[in-house]
């Protein structure tokens, strides 16, 4: 994987999409509480899975942002490491968060796959 890999969640799931992208989402809860999540793009490259977008949250990481107070943001990836980070909806509960984040992916999971083989030079065969 990319830069950091993300602890194991309660629930984890992978969806494969067009081409060599899937979806991958992982949740942990308490007493029906989404307590931390990621909703990942991947993009199967030179055998392993690079990160195309990214949404998270882990108030307990350094790594991942706290939706509850800094809103839903959309890490965007680049030759395997994170370009930039866009705020993409104001701060709201995690699980609200899970299942925006997982709404926005289903709506725009081409436009960046596309982005993204654009950017890495990727033909379709």
């Amino acid at each position: 994987m990319g830069e950091k890999e993300p602890r194991e969640y309660d629930r984890e799931y992978t969806t494969p999409l067009k081409h060599r992208a899937r979806r991958r989402i992982g949740y942990t809860h308490n007493r029906g509480t989404v307590t931390r999540f990621v909703v990942q793009l991947e993009y199967h490259v030179d055998g392993g899975w690079l990160e195309v977008v990214r949404f998270d949250h882990d108030p307990k990481s350094d790594h991942a942002h706290d939706v509850t107070e800094d809103g839903v943001h959309m890490d965007v990836y680049r030759d395997g490491k994170k370009l930039r980070s866009e705020e993409v909806f104001p701060p709201m509960a995690a699980s609200e968060a899970l299942t925006f984040a997982e709404e926005h992916l289903n709506q725009h999971a081409e436009r960046y796959i596309n982005r993204f083989e654009t950017w890495h030079e990727i033909k379709h065969r």
